[in-house]
């Protein structure tokens, strides 16, 4: 009997596998590292088939590890970061690079060669933009394919499939091109909640009017809750299963990290509300989900059943929040690799010099953390991170510093964009942190002290596999719907109450980060 799951996670870095237990166990799990190329400035990407292979090769390791026969795997669902795939006509890898390196197919979430073009697509004033804070990302996925159209002709001219990675995988594994909706809802401008999904007047307006056509893109999408299909002979031996095994569709990593942590909920959708997602790596993404349409500005959605049935999704993110921590180390630490071992040196000594000067530590560094752009609230990519306060000292205790002050800018940030979603009407007191983020105590600590939230950290190791699990097992039909799977699945968690001792230090440090903004647009507003 088929009793099992497994669900995969690309991340930005690696490819990771676990295998579950219908009640939501994670018996084992694997990673596998995949490549990045960097070709140019502002350009990063994959290769396709490195990520398959590396997937394979972590379900593999995972189901060996966990003694679990193929047999009793019911299904296996895939979750990505919102990377663009790009194909040929038959199927084969299309460089996206001006180097023309067929491997490098596919343009990484994190890259931002396509600012121009995102600047274009905000310029139109669409409709659309309502479902992507009256901002486009050059993150999402139209920027990217107006760059490649318009740098890149020779190519466009050959493609046959645009992927979101999500789906490529799920592709990859059934030989069917279905698309879920919850990756084109989010990453592809794609109203779910209207009769036609497609706005074809937008795409003429941005130049892609061929989009559907040279991309293989269907007019319909597939909800969560369905299976695409089923392995095909090629992929289960490949990934070490069986053609009984069902695929569920895409899902976006950081909306599988927040089924993850609110998929417990799904029943109870007015106690869902008030309930949010921090889900904490290379970057930060917060969601939370309503009955009703809820557009703020600066926020990604609100995207109509993304995730669950009827309700509707809205994110709100920072660009580099971890990759941000890893770059405070490489360009101050005096030649020290951010590795989990300098990063965990860095934290303790961060404690021993708060406990040696209290509240005020560092207090004269501010920093604003847009060093990638602000993603949210403020939806301009083309910001710059501050840095003010700095001294002539390069001693490790300089680092830990400003280490500890980035912290507090990471934070600061996610209150920002909490205090927006209010404004928008969301009602939130309780945050879900999931992702890496939750093994750095300063920015748990943080977390809660700083924006006044009660803050749950989940008992499962992995909340992202955890949510992509559950839309496994829905497809498995080991459960009828998410809701079912979430409240059979879910984990219990941590709590931890704001501390309201240090809340008048944080408000105060608040007000200066807010001015540190209104200082950066009156320097740049100088000529």
């Amino acid at each position: 009997m088929r009793e099992h799951v497994v669900a995969v996670d690309i991340g930005t870095g690696s490819a990771r596998a676990g295998i579950f237990d219908r009640r939501g166990t994670l018996l084992a799990r694997a990673d596998r590292p995949i490549a990045m190329n960097r070709p140019e400035e502002n350009h990063a990407e994959h290769d396709s088939e490195d990520i398959w292979a590396a997937a394979c090769e972590a379900v593999r390791a995972a189901r060996e590890k966990a003694g679990v026969a193929a047999a009793s795997i019911a299904a296996i669902g895939f979750d990505a970061t919102c990377s663009l795939v790009v194909r040929d006509r038959d199927g084969a890898p299309l460089s996206v690079n001006r180097q023309g390196e067929a491997r490098w197919d596919t343009i990484v979430w994190l890259d931002h060669r396509a600012l121009a073009e995102a600047d274009f697509c905000t310029a139109t004033g669409h409709p659309v933009l309502d479902h992507s804070g009256r901002v486009m990302s050059p993150e999402m996925e139209m920027p990217k394919l107006m760059w490649l159209k318009r740098n890149l002709p020779d190519r466009w001219g050959k493609a046959g499939y645009f992927f979101d990675l999500a789906d490529y995988m799920s592709w990859r594994a059934t030989g069917d091109a279905a698309r879920s909706r919850c990756t084109l809802t989010a990453k592809w401008n794609y109203l779910a909640h209207k009769e036609r999904g497609w706005q074809r007047d937008y795409l003429e307006r941005i130049g892609l009017g061929d989009l559907l056509e040279r991309g293989g893109l269907p007019e319909e999408t597939l909800p969560v809750e369905h299976a695409v299909g089923s392995l095909t002979a090629r992929a289960a031996e490949e990934l070490g299963l069986d053609t009984e095994c069902r695929v569920a569709p895409g899902l976006i990593d950081a909306y599988a990290g927040a089924l993850g942590v609110l998929g417990g909920f799904a029943n109870d959708p007015q106690q869902l509300e008030r309930q949010l997602a921090l889900i904490g790596g290379t970057s930060s993404c917060i969601v939370a989900f309503s009955r009703d349409m809820k557009p703020g500005f600066g926020m990604w959605g609100p995207y109509f059943e993304a995730v669950l049935p009827g309700l509707w999704l809205i994110e709100g993110g920072q660009s580099a929040t971890g990759a941000l921590l890893d770059h405070i180390v490489r360009v101050h630490g005096g030649g020290l690799v951010p590795s989990a071992e300098t990063h965990a040196k860095i934290i303790e000594r961060v404690q021993e010099l708060r406990a040696l000067h209290g509240a005020g530590f560092a207090d004269r560094l501010h920093v604003l953390p847009d060093f990638h752009g602000n993603r949210s609230p403020l939806a301009d990519p083309h910001a710059l991170g501050v840095v003010s306060g700095l001294a002539l000292d390069a001693s490790f205790d300089a680092l830990c510093r400003l280490y500890w002050r980035t912290c507090v800018a990471i934070a600061l940030g996610i209150r920002h964009i909490l205090e927006m979603m209010k404004e928008a009407g969301y009602q939130l007191d309780t945050l879900h942190v999931t992702g890496g983020h939750v093994r750095n105590p300063l920015l748990m600590e943080l977390y809660s002290d700083a924006t006044g939230c009660r803050v749950v950290a989940p008992e499962t190791p992995d909340a992202v596999l955890l949510g992509t699990a559950m839309a496994a097992a829905v497809a498995g039909n080991l459960y009828r719907d998410l809701a079912g799977a979430g409240a059979a699945m879910a984990s219990g968690g941590k709590e931890r109450l704001p501390d309201p001792a240090p809340s008048r230090i944080y408000d105060r440090d608040y007000r200066r980060f807010l001015a540190l903004y209104r200082h950066r647009a009156e320097l740049e507003s100088i000529e």
